[in-house]
Protein backbone atom coordinates (compact mmCIF):
# COMPACT_ATOMS: atom_id res chain seq x y z
CA UNK A 1 0.00 0.00 0.00
CA UNK A 2 1.33 3.36 -0.73
CA UNK A 3 -0.89 5.59 0.78
CA UNK A 4 0.52 8.24 3.20
CA UNK A 5 0.26 9.74 6.94
CA UNK A 6 -2.97 11.07 7.43
CA UNK A 7 -6.89 10.79 7.91
CA UNK A 8 -9.14 8.78 5.41
CA UNK A 9 -12.99 9.51 5.96
CA UNK A 10 -15.11 7.92 3.29
CA UNK A 11 -13.56 8.70 0.23
CA UNK A 12 -12.00 11.77 1.90
CA UNK A 13 -8.12 11.84 2.35
CA UNK A 14 -6.48 14.55 4.30
CA UNK A 15 -2.67 14.40 4.50
CA UNK A 16 -0.94 14.96 7.95
CA UNK A 17 0.81 17.88 5.97
CA UNK A 18 -2.62 19.35 5.14
CA UNK A 19 -3.97 18.37 8.75
CA UNK A 20 -0.91 20.36 10.26
CA UNK A 21 -1.60 23.40 7.69
CA UNK A 22 -5.48 23.46 8.91
CA UNK A 23 -4.77 23.45 12.72
CA UNK A 24 -2.08 26.35 12.20
CA UNK A 25 -4.68 28.41 10.41
CA UNK A 26 -7.27 27.28 12.90
CA UNK A 27 -5.34 28.05 16.18
CA UNK A 28 -4.81 31.71 14.46
CA UNK A 29 -8.78 31.53 14.18
CA UNK A 30 -9.54 30.73 17.19
CA UNK A 31 -7.07 33.15 18.93
CA UNK A 32 -9.09 35.67 16.79
CA UNK A 33 -12.06 35.02 18.93
CA UNK A 34 -10.20 34.86 22.10
CA UNK A 35 -9.25 31.48 22.75
CA UNK A 36 -5.96 31.62 25.06
CA UNK A 37 -4.25 29.33 27.44
CA UNK A 38 -6.78 27.84 29.79
CA UNK A 39 -10.09 28.35 27.96
CA UNK A 40 -12.17 25.38 26.43
CA UNK A 41 -13.30 24.46 23.27
CA UNK A 42 -16.17 22.38 23.08
CA UNK A 43 -16.76 19.86 19.68
CA UNK A 44 -20.28 18.54 19.12
CA UNK A 45 -18.68 16.49 16.20
CA UNK A 46 -18.47 12.67 14.92
CA UNK A 47 -15.60 10.45 13.83
CA UNK A 48 -14.27 13.61 10.72
CA UNK A 49 -11.00 15.75 10.09
CA UNK A 50 -12.23 18.85 12.02
CA UNK A 51 -12.55 17.17 15.48
CA UNK A 52 -8.56 16.75 14.98
CA UNK A 53 -8.29 20.57 13.50
CA UNK A 54 -10.09 22.12 16.19
CA UNK A 55 -8.38 20.07 18.70
CA UNK A 56 -4.85 20.74 17.82
CA UNK A 57 -5.42 24.26 17.05
CA UNK A 58 -7.07 24.74 20.92
CA UNK A 59 -3.69 22.46 22.01
CA UNK A 60 -1.61 25.22 20.27
CA UNK A 61 -3.19 27.75 21.96
CA UNK A 62 -2.69 26.33 25.68
CA UNK A 63 -6.81 25.57 25.40
CA UNK A 64 -8.57 22.17 26.10
CA UNK A 65 -11.02 20.98 23.94
CA UNK A 66 -13.88 19.06 25.00
CA UNK A 67 -15.10 16.37 23.06
CA UNK A 68 -19.51 16.21 23.59
CA UNK A 69 -21.33 12.67 23.44
CA UNK A 70 -23.28 13.69 20.73
CA UNK A 71 -25.98 10.78 21.60
CA UNK A 72 -26.68 13.41 24.61
CA UNK A 73 -30.51 15.27 25.25
CA UNK A 74 -30.13 18.66 24.58
CA UNK A 75 -30.10 19.46 27.80
CA UNK A 76 -26.93 17.63 28.85
CA UNK A 77 -25.25 18.95 25.89
CA UNK A 78 -26.05 22.07 27.07
CA UNK A 79 -25.29 21.29 30.85
CA UNK A 80 -21.76 20.35 29.27
CA UNK A 81 -21.51 23.36 27.45
CA UNK A 82 -21.99 25.63 30.34
CA UNK A 83 -19.92 23.47 32.77
CA UNK A 84 -17.19 23.87 30.87
CA UNK A 85 -17.55 27.58 29.99
CA UNK A 86 -16.40 26.43 26.31
CA UNK A 87 -15.40 29.91 24.66
CA UNK A 88 -16.23 28.31 21.60
CA UNK A 89 -18.09 25.31 20.16
CA UNK A 90 -17.56 23.62 17.15
CA UNK A 91 -20.50 21.00 15.79
CA UNK A 92 -21.75 19.33 12.50
CA UNK A 93 -24.41 20.77 10.80
CA UNK A 94 -27.23 18.46 11.80
CA UNK A 95 -26.01 18.24 15.73
CA UNK A 96 -26.13 21.59 16.04
CA UNK A 97 -29.88 21.94 15.41
CA UNK A 98 -31.35 20.44 18.55
CA UNK A 99 -29.91 22.91 20.66
CA UNK A 100 -29.75 26.11 18.35
CA UNK A 101 -31.95 28.16 19.71
CA UNK A 102 -30.93 27.42 23.29
CA UNK A 103 -27.27 28.37 23.50
CA UNK A 104 -25.55 30.70 25.54
CA UNK A 105 -25.65 34.09 23.94
CA UNK A 106 -21.94 34.52 24.10
CA UNK A 107 -21.03 31.21 22.70
CA UNK A 108 -18.78 31.78 19.70
CA UNK A 109 -20.07 28.58 17.28
CA UNK A 110 -18.41 27.57 14.16
CA UNK A 111 -20.29 24.63 12.18
CA UNK A 112 -19.57 21.94 9.91
CA UNK A 113 -21.20 20.23 7.19
CA UNK A 114 -22.52 17.04 8.08
CA UNK A 115 -20.24 14.48 5.70
CA UNK A 116 -22.39 12.34 3.31
CA UNK A 117 -20.58 8.87 4.32
CA UNK A 118 -21.92 9.99 8.14
CA UNK A 119 -25.38 11.52 6.75
CA UNK A 120 -26.09 7.99 5.06
CA UNK A 121 -24.89 5.57 8.05
CA UNK A 122 -27.06 7.74 10.53
CA UNK A 123 -30.17 7.78 7.99
CA UNK A 124 -29.99 11.59 8.77
CA UNK A 125 -31.96 13.88 6.38
CA UNK A 126 -30.26 15.00 3.55
CA UNK A 127 -31.55 18.79 3.74
CA UNK A 128 -30.19 19.33 7.18
CA UNK A 129 -26.44 18.16 6.17
CA UNK A 130 -25.62 21.71 5.34
CA UNK A 131 -24.76 24.83 7.94
CA UNK A 132 -28.02 26.39 8.92
CA UNK A 133 -28.43 30.06 7.38
CA UNK A 134 -26.84 32.46 9.72
CA UNK A 135 -24.06 30.58 10.86
CA UNK A 136 -20.13 30.20 9.79
CA UNK A 137 -18.31 27.33 8.07
CA UNK A 138 -15.59 26.35 10.00
CA UNK A 139 -13.51 25.02 6.99
CA UNK A 140 -14.01 28.93 5.39
CA UNK A 141 -13.27 30.35 8.61
CA UNK A 142 -10.34 29.11 9.73
CA UNK A 143 -9.08 29.16 5.42
CA UNK A 144 -9.20 33.30 6.09
CA UNK A 145 -6.99 33.32 8.04
CA UNK A 146 -2.45 32.82 8.07
CA UNK A 147 -0.94 29.63 10.12
CA UNK A 148 -0.02 30.46 13.58
CA UNK A 149 3.66 31.38 14.11
CA UNK A 150 3.85 31.93 17.76
CA UNK A 151 5.75 29.42 19.77
CA UNK A 152 3.17 26.55 20.79
CA UNK A 153 1.88 26.75 24.29
CA UNK A 154 1.89 23.00 26.66
CA UNK A 155 -0.83 21.49 24.70
CA UNK A 156 -3.45 20.28 28.09
CA UNK A 157 -5.15 17.24 28.00
CA UNK A 158 -8.56 16.80 27.04
CA UNK A 159 -11.28 17.43 29.41
CA UNK A 160 -13.64 14.39 29.16
CA UNK A 161 -17.01 14.49 30.72
CA UNK A 162 -18.30 10.74 32.46
CA UNK A 163 -20.92 9.16 31.02
CA UNK A 164 -23.43 10.53 33.40
CA UNK A 165 -24.93 7.28 33.82
CA UNK A 166 -25.92 7.86 37.43
CA UNK A 167 -26.47 11.83 37.24
CA UNK A 168 -25.01 14.61 35.75
CA UNK A 169 -21.82 14.20 34.10
CA UNK A 170 -18.71 15.56 35.60
CA UNK A 171 -15.66 16.78 33.53
CA UNK A 172 -12.19 15.59 34.18
CA UNK A 173 -9.71 18.35 34.45
CA UNK A 174 -6.00 17.27 34.79
CA UNK A 175 -2.89 19.02 34.19
CA UNK A 176 -0.68 18.55 31.17
CA UNK A 177 2.16 15.79 30.96
CA UNK A 178 5.50 17.53 29.47
CA UNK A 179 7.15 15.40 26.88
CA UNK A 180 9.94 15.24 28.84
CA UNK A 181 8.45 13.79 31.50
CA UNK A 182 6.38 11.32 29.19
CA UNK A 183 10.25 10.54 27.14
CA UNK A 184 12.09 9.67 30.69
CA UNK A 185 8.87 7.88 32.82
CA UNK A 186 8.89 4.06 32.84
CA UNK A 187 4.57 4.40 33.21
CA UNK A 188 4.32 6.24 29.77
CA UNK A 189 6.67 3.38 28.46
CA UNK A 190 4.41 0.69 29.47
CA UNK A 191 1.17 2.48 28.67
CA UNK A 192 2.98 2.61 24.92
CA UNK A 193 3.70 -1.23 25.24
CA UNK A 194 0.19 -2.47 26.18
CA UNK A 195 -1.49 0.63 23.76
CA UNK A 196 0.64 -0.14 20.85
CA UNK A 197 1.68 3.18 20.22
CA UNK A 198 5.30 2.85 19.73
CA UNK A 199 5.28 3.48 16.19
CA UNK A 200 3.28 5.05 13.42
CA UNK A 201 0.77 2.71 12.51
CA UNK A 202 -2.10 1.92 9.68
CA UNK A 203 -4.73 2.44 12.38
CA UNK A 204 -9.10 2.57 12.02
CA UNK A 205 -11.02 4.36 14.81
CA UNK A 206 -14.00 2.14 15.32
CA UNK A 207 -15.36 4.43 18.40
CA UNK A 208 -16.32 7.78 18.84
CA UNK A 209 -14.02 10.33 19.51
CA UNK A 210 -16.14 11.56 22.49
CA UNK A 211 -14.96 8.35 24.25
CA UNK A 212 -11.72 8.76 25.96
CA UNK A 213 -10.32 5.38 24.43
CA UNK A 214 -10.74 6.17 20.73
CA UNK A 215 -10.14 9.60 21.55
CA UNK A 216 -6.46 8.78 22.96
CA UNK A 217 -5.32 5.92 20.48
CA UNK A 218 -6.39 8.10 17.45
CA UNK A 219 -4.34 11.48 18.63
CA UNK A 220 -1.54 9.42 19.02
CA UNK A 221 -2.01 7.58 15.97
CA UNK A 222 -2.22 10.84 14.00
CA UNK A 223 0.38 12.84 15.76
CA UNK A 224 3.40 9.80 15.35
CA UNK A 225 2.16 10.75 11.75
CA UNK A 226 -0.18 7.30 11.00
CA UNK A 227 -2.53 6.50 8.44
CA UNK A 228 -5.47 6.57 10.24
CA UNK A 229 -9.32 5.46 8.76
CA UNK A 230 -12.05 6.83 10.20
CA UNK A 231 -15.05 4.42 10.13
CA UNK A 232 -18.51 6.40 10.88
CA UNK A 233 -19.78 4.03 12.95
CA UNK A 234 -18.98 0.10 13.85
CA UNK A 235 -20.16 -2.58 11.81
CA UNK A 236 -18.03 -5.47 11.78
CA UNK A 237 -17.92 -7.18 8.11
CA UNK A 238 -17.08 -3.10 7.61
CA UNK A 239 -14.43 -3.70 9.46
CA UNK A 240 -12.78 -6.65 8.31
CA UNK A 241 -13.20 -4.99 4.75
CA UNK A 242 -11.42 -2.49 5.84
CA UNK A 243 -8.69 -3.80 7.68
CA UNK A 244 -8.09 -6.48 4.55
CA UNK A 245 -8.09 -3.09 1.60
CA UNK A 246 -6.22 -0.70 3.78
CA UNK A 247 -3.59 -3.61 5.40
CA UNK A 248 -4.23 -2.62 8.72
CA UNK A 249 -1.73 -3.17 11.63
CA UNK A 250 -3.56 -1.20 14.67
CA UNK A 251 -6.74 -1.40 16.16
CA UNK A 252 -8.69 -0.14 19.75
CA UNK A 253 -11.81 -1.77 20.36
CA UNK A 254 -14.28 -2.79 23.58
CA UNK A 255 -15.28 -6.46 23.72
CA UNK A 256 -19.12 -6.01 22.20
CA UNK A 257 -17.29 -5.38 18.67
CA UNK A 258 -15.34 -8.91 19.51
CA UNK A 259 -18.87 -10.17 20.19
CA UNK A 260 -20.30 -8.97 17.07
CA UNK A 261 -17.50 -9.91 15.32
CA UNK A 262 -17.78 -13.49 16.16
CA UNK A 263 -21.89 -13.64 15.57
CA UNK A 264 -20.85 -13.16 11.76
CA UNK A 265 -21.15 -16.35 9.54
CA UNK A 266 -17.96 -18.04 9.51
CA UNK A 267 -17.69 -17.83 5.55
CA UNK A 268 -17.92 -13.86 5.96
CA UNK A 269 -15.12 -14.24 8.59
CA UNK A 270 -13.18 -16.41 6.26
CA UNK A 271 -13.45 -13.70 3.51
CA UNK A 272 -11.22 -11.31 4.87
CA UNK A 273 -7.36 -11.52 4.96
CA UNK A 274 -6.64 -10.05 8.83
CA UNK A 275 -2.91 -11.01 8.80
CA UNK A 276 -2.04 -7.60 8.71
CA UNK A 277 -2.87 -6.81 12.25
CA UNK A 278 -0.29 -6.71 14.80
CA UNK A 279 -1.58 -4.96 17.67
CA UNK A 280 -5.54 -5.26 18.95
CA UNK A 281 -6.37 -3.82 22.55
CA UNK A 282 -9.31 -3.73 24.23
CA UNK A 283 -10.81 -2.58 27.29
CA UNK A 284 -13.86 0.31 28.77
CA UNK A 285 -16.25 -3.14 29.62
CA UNK A 286 -15.22 -6.83 30.79
CA UNK A 287 -14.47 -9.13 27.67
CA UNK A 288 -16.01 -12.71 28.51
CA UNK A 289 -13.77 -15.34 28.78
CA UNK A 290 -14.74 -17.35 25.73
CA UNK A 291 -15.13 -14.27 23.63
CA UNK A 292 -11.49 -13.41 24.41
CA UNK A 293 -9.89 -17.11 23.72
CA UNK A 294 -12.31 -17.31 20.47
CA UNK A 295 -10.17 -13.74 19.28
CA UNK A 296 -6.90 -15.04 19.84
CA UNK A 297 -7.51 -18.25 18.20
CA UNK A 298 -8.94 -16.43 15.32
CA UNK A 299 -6.57 -13.27 15.30
CA UNK A 300 -3.44 -14.52 16.98
CA UNK A 301 -1.55 -13.65 19.90
CA UNK A 302 -1.93 -10.03 18.87
CA UNK A 303 -4.57 -8.66 21.39
CA UNK A 304 -3.92 -6.96 24.60
CA UNK A 305 -6.46 -5.77 27.34
CA UNK A 306 -6.21 -3.06 29.26
CA UNK A 307 -8.05 -1.67 32.42
CA UNK A 308 -8.27 2.13 33.60
CA UNK A 309 -10.67 4.87 33.85
CA UNK A 310 -11.22 9.03 33.12
CA UNK A 311 -9.98 9.49 36.67
CA UNK A 312 -7.11 7.61 36.97
CA UNK A 313 -6.09 6.69 33.20
CA UNK A 314 -4.81 3.16 32.37
CA UNK A 315 -3.44 0.89 35.80
CA UNK A 316 -3.01 -2.71 34.60
CA UNK A 317 -2.56 -4.72 31.10
CA UNK A 318 -1.73 -8.16 29.64
CA UNK A 319 -0.86 -9.34 26.71
CA UNK A 320 -2.62 -12.00 24.83
CA UNK A 321 0.26 -14.83 26.49
CA UNK A 322 0.02 -13.47 29.96
CA UNK A 323 -3.97 -13.66 29.98
CA UNK A 324 -4.11 -16.64 28.39
CA UNK A 325 -2.00 -17.21 31.30
CA UNK A 326 -3.89 -15.96 33.88
CA UNK A 327 -7.63 -16.28 32.02
CA UNK A 328 -10.23 -13.36 32.88
CA UNK A 329 -7.50 -10.77 34.02
CA UNK A 330 -6.88 -7.22 33.22
CA UNK A 331 -3.47 -7.53 33.68
CA UNK A 332 -0.77 -6.52 35.84
CA UNK A 333 -0.36 -3.49 37.18
CA UNK A 334 2.13 -1.04 35.10
CA UNK A 335 5.10 0.42 35.89
CA UNK A 336 4.49 3.07 38.79
CA UNK A 337 0.86 1.78 39.64
CA UNK A 338 -0.11 0.84 43.19
CA UNK A 339 -3.16 -1.13 43.62
CA UNK A 340 -5.35 -1.91 47.09
CA UNK A 341 -8.52 -3.87 47.50
CA UNK A 342 -10.29 -3.21 50.24
CA UNK A 343 -13.40 -3.89 52.00
CA UNK A 344 -16.21 -1.47 52.96
CA UNK A 345 -14.06 -0.56 56.35
CA UNK A 346 -11.28 0.70 53.97
CA UNK A 347 -9.27 -2.38 54.87
CA UNK A 348 -6.85 -4.53 52.69
CA UNK A 349 -8.60 -8.07 51.70
CA UNK A 350 -6.54 -10.78 51.50
CA UNK A 351 -5.42 -12.53 48.31
CA UNK A 352 -8.15 -13.58 46.20
CA UNK A 353 -10.87 -12.25 48.20
CA UNK A 354 -12.93 -9.50 46.36
CA UNK A 355 -13.10 -5.97 47.21
CA UNK A 356 -13.14 -2.70 45.72
CA UNK A 357 -10.51 -1.75 43.48
CA UNK A 358 -8.40 1.32 44.57
CA UNK A 359 -5.03 2.32 42.55
CA UNK A 360 -2.86 5.00 42.48
CA UNK A 361 -0.29 6.15 39.71
CA UNK A 362 2.64 8.04 40.60
CA UNK A 363 3.48 9.37 37.52
CA UNK A 364 0.10 10.44 36.58
CA UNK A 365 -1.25 13.98 37.46
CA UNK A 366 -3.77 14.18 39.63
CA UNK A 367 -7.21 15.45 38.88
CA UNK A 368 -10.44 17.64 39.74
CA UNK A 369 -13.99 17.52 38.74
CA UNK A 370 -14.69 20.85 36.92
CA UNK A 371 -16.35 23.00 39.28
CA UNK A 372 -16.88 19.97 41.94
CA UNK A 373 -13.27 19.66 44.11
CA UNK A 374 -15.60 18.02 46.70
CA UNK A 375 -16.36 15.42 44.52
CA UNK A 376 -13.03 13.89 44.08
CA UNK A 377 -13.07 13.15 48.15
CA UNK A 378 -16.00 10.65 47.21
CA UNK A 379 -14.35 8.07 45.56
CA UNK A 380 -10.32 8.81 47.66
CA UNK A 381 -9.02 6.89 50.30
CA UNK A 382 -5.57 8.02 51.01
CA UNK A 383 -4.63 9.31 47.94
CA UNK A 384 -5.94 6.11 46.04
CA UNK A 385 -9.01 6.42 43.64
CA UNK A 386 -11.35 4.31 42.51
CA UNK A 387 -12.99 3.85 39.58
CA UNK A 388 -16.87 1.62 41.18
CA UNK A 389 -15.23 -1.51 40.64
CA UNK A 390 -15.04 -4.97 42.61
CA UNK A 391 -12.42 -6.95 41.96
CA UNK A 392 -9.46 -9.60 43.53
CA UNK A 393 -5.85 -10.24 42.96
CA UNK A 394 -4.13 -13.64 42.56
CA UNK A 395 -1.28 -14.79 43.73
CA UNK A 396 0.47 -13.75 41.16
CA UNK A 397 -0.18 -9.87 41.08
CA UNK A 398 -2.80 -10.06 38.42
CA UNK A 399 -6.19 -8.46 38.94
CA UNK A 400 -9.19 -9.78 37.97
CA UNK A 401 -12.54 -7.78 37.84
CA UNK A 402 -15.89 -9.28 39.05
CA UNK A 403 -18.03 -6.35 38.53
CA UNK A 404 -19.28 -2.86 39.07
CA UNK A 405 -19.75 -2.61 42.68
CA UNK A 406 -22.96 -0.37 42.18
CA UNK A 407 -24.10 -3.26 39.93
CA UNK A 408 -23.71 -6.18 42.52
CA UNK A 409 -27.07 -7.71 43.43
CA UNK A 410 -26.86 -8.49 47.35
CA UNK A 411 -30.09 -11.40 46.90
CA UNK A 412 -30.85 -13.11 51.00
CA UNK A 413 -27.22 -11.87 51.41
CA UNK A 414 -25.29 -13.30 49.27
CA UNK A 415 -23.36 -11.01 47.01
CA UNK A 416 -24.07 -12.23 43.40
CA UNK A 417 -21.77 -10.35 40.26
CA UNK A 418 -23.93 -10.19 37.16
CA UNK A 419 -20.64 -10.14 34.75
CA UNK A 420 -20.68 -13.89 35.62
CA UNK A 421 -23.79 -14.60 34.41
CA UNK A 422 -23.94 -12.10 31.47
CA UNK A 423 -20.71 -14.53 30.74
CA UNK A 424 -22.29 -17.59 30.95
CA UNK A 425 -26.03 -16.07 28.95
CA UNK A 426 -23.29 -15.08 25.91
CA UNK A 427 -22.68 -19.24 25.46
CA UNK A 428 -26.14 -19.62 24.64
CA UNK A 429 -26.47 -20.12 21.42
CA UNK A 430 -28.83 -17.74 19.83
CA UNK A 431 -28.00 -14.71 22.47
CA UNK A 432 -26.80 -11.69 21.03
CA UNK A 433 -26.32 -9.53 24.04
CA UNK A 434 -27.23 -9.97 27.32
CA UNK A 435 -27.51 -7.88 30.55
CA UNK A 436 -28.39 -9.22 34.23
CA UNK A 437 -29.74 -7.15 37.14
CA UNK A 438 -31.16 -6.72 40.52
CA UNK A 439 -35.12 -5.62 40.48
CA UNK A 440 -36.97 -5.60 43.58
CA UNK A 441 -37.49 -8.59 46.08
CA UNK A 442 -40.20 -8.80 49.29
CA UNK A 443 -38.67 -12.21 50.66
CA UNK A 444 -34.88 -11.63 49.31
CA UNK A 445 -34.38 -8.13 48.59
CA UNK A 446 -33.49 -8.36 45.25
CA UNK A 447 -33.47 -11.47 42.70
CA UNK A 448 -32.21 -11.36 39.56
CA UNK A 449 -33.55 -10.11 35.81
CA UNK A 450 -31.94 -10.86 32.74
CA UNK A 451 -32.65 -9.05 29.45
CA UNK A 452 -32.03 -11.07 26.25
CA UNK A 453 -31.37 -9.43 23.02
CA UNK A 454 -31.46 -13.08 20.73
CA UNK A 455 -30.21 -12.83 17.30
CA UNK A 456 -32.53 -15.21 15.17
CA UNK A 457 -30.42 -18.32 14.76
CA UNK A 458 -32.78 -20.41 16.53
CA UNK A 459 -35.95 -19.82 19.21
CA UNK A 460 -35.01 -19.67 22.63
CA UNK A 461 -37.81 -19.19 25.73
CA UNK A 462 -37.41 -17.93 29.39
CA UNK A 463 -36.98 -21.59 30.51
CA UNK A 464 -34.37 -22.02 27.89
CA UNK A 465 -32.11 -19.25 29.48
CA UNK A 466 -33.28 -20.35 32.96
CA UNK A 467 -31.63 -23.86 32.58
CA UNK A 468 -28.47 -22.60 30.61
CA UNK A 469 -27.73 -20.70 33.67
CA UNK A 470 -29.00 -23.66 36.26
CA UNK A 471 -26.74 -25.88 34.11
CA UNK A 472 -23.16 -23.81 34.29
CA UNK A 473 -23.83 -21.97 37.41
CA UNK A 474 -24.72 -22.30 40.91
CA UNK A 475 -28.95 -22.53 41.32
CA UNK A 476 -29.18 -19.34 43.34
CA UNK A 477 -27.79 -16.97 40.22
CA UNK A 478 -30.38 -18.30 37.83
CA UNK A 479 -32.09 -14.92 36.92
CA UNK A 480 -36.30 -15.18 38.34
CA UNK A 481 -37.10 -13.11 35.32
CA UNK A 482 -36.52 -12.92 31.97
CA UNK A 483 -37.17 -10.52 29.40
CA UNK A 484 -36.50 -10.54 25.48
CA UNK A 485 -35.81 -7.07 24.07
CA UNK A 486 -34.58 -6.27 20.60
CA UNK A 487 -31.87 -3.77 21.65
CA UNK A 488 -29.95 -3.93 25.09
CA UNK A 489 -29.46 -0.33 25.72
CA UNK A 490 -25.23 0.16 25.72
CA UNK A 491 -22.98 3.39 25.66
CA UNK A 492 -20.54 3.44 22.60
CA UNK A 493 -18.09 2.53 25.15
CA UNK A 494 -19.53 -1.18 25.47
CA UNK A 495 -20.60 -0.28 29.05
CA UNK A 496 -24.31 -1.54 29.65
CA UNK A 497 -26.75 0.81 30.70
CA UNK A 498 -28.31 -0.71 33.71
CA UNK A 499 -29.69 1.72 35.48
CA UNK A 500 -32.56 2.59 32.58
CA UNK A 501 -33.05 -1.48 32.84
CA UNK A 502 -33.60 -1.37 36.02
CA UNK A 503 -35.93 2.41 36.58
CA UNK A 504 -39.23 0.29 35.51
CA UNK A 505 -38.73 -2.72 37.80
CA UNK A 506 -37.59 0.21 40.85
CA UNK A 507 -39.63 3.19 40.25
CA UNK A 508 -42.34 3.93 43.28
CA UNK A 509 -40.19 1.62 45.48
CA UNK A 510 -38.93 4.71 47.53
CA UNK A 511 -35.39 2.84 46.79
CA UNK A 512 -32.18 3.77 44.84
CA UNK A 513 -31.14 2.58 41.88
Amino acid sequence: MNEQAGILRGKDFLSADDLNLRALRAARALHSVGVAAGDTVALLLRNDTAFFEASFAAGLLGAAPVPMNWHSHPDDILFVLQDSKAKLLVAHADLIRPVLDRLPMDLEVRVVPTPADIGRTYRIPEEIWSVPAGLTDWLTWIGGFQPWANAPQEAPAAMMYTSGTTGKPKGVRRPTVSLDRRATSAYYADVARISGLERAPRAIVTGPLYHGGPLAWAMGWVRMRGFVVLQARFDPEDLLRLIERHRITHLCVVPIMFTRLLKLPAEVRGRHDVSSLEHVTHGAAPCPRHIKEQMIAWWGPIIYEQYGSLEIGLVTGADSAEWLAHPGTVGKPLAGVELRILDDDGREVPVGEPGEVFTRVGDQPDFTYEGRPEARAEIDRDGFVTAGDVGYLDGDGFLYLCDRKKDMVISGGVNIFPAEIEECLLTLRGVRDAAVFGIPDDEYGESLAAAIELDGSVSLSEDDVRAHVRANLAGFKTPRRVEFMDEIPRLDSGKILKRKLREAYWAGTGRTI
